[in-house]
């Protein structure tokens, strides 16, 4: 006999609320566009982060962010093809080198062409 009771439990693809996220943005032409990434696996989705020094630690002290309810930031990134919204995403990228000498690049903050993001899709 089992101790546990399994009828409460939520699905695993079932959303639950993020909460209010830290958005990456970037400036647009006459507003702060939230920036939208790719999965590893290519779809596009919307980025938010649970925390700013998380988003800091992900894309760099010098991101701007805003903040946005998960439901928002869905209803935003929806009409642009992004279905997902990754909340609390790490990049996983190779690190930059340089052609010629093969060693990493210094830069400022973490790159983003091309990286990937690995986090749980809500």
């Amino acid at each position: 006999m089992c101790l546990f009771q399994y009828d409460d439990d939520p699905e695993p693809e079932e959303r639950d609320p993020a909460g209010p996220l830290y958005v990456p943005v970037r400036p647009g032409t006459s507003a702060m566009v939230a920036r939208l990434f790719r999965t590893p696996l290519g779809a596009r989705t919307a980025v938010g982060f649970t925390t700013r020094g998380r988003l800091t630690a992900t894309l760099g002290a010098e991101q701007p962010w805003i903040r946005l309810s998960e439901s928002t930031l869905r209803s935003l990134a929806e009409p642009l093809g992004a279905q997902l919204v990754t909340v609390d995403p790490t990049l996983t990228a190779p690190a930059v080198t340089t052609p010629s000498t093969g060693s990493p690049v210094s830069r400022t903050g973490p790159a983003t062409h091309g990286a990937g993001l690995a986090a749980r899709t809500i």
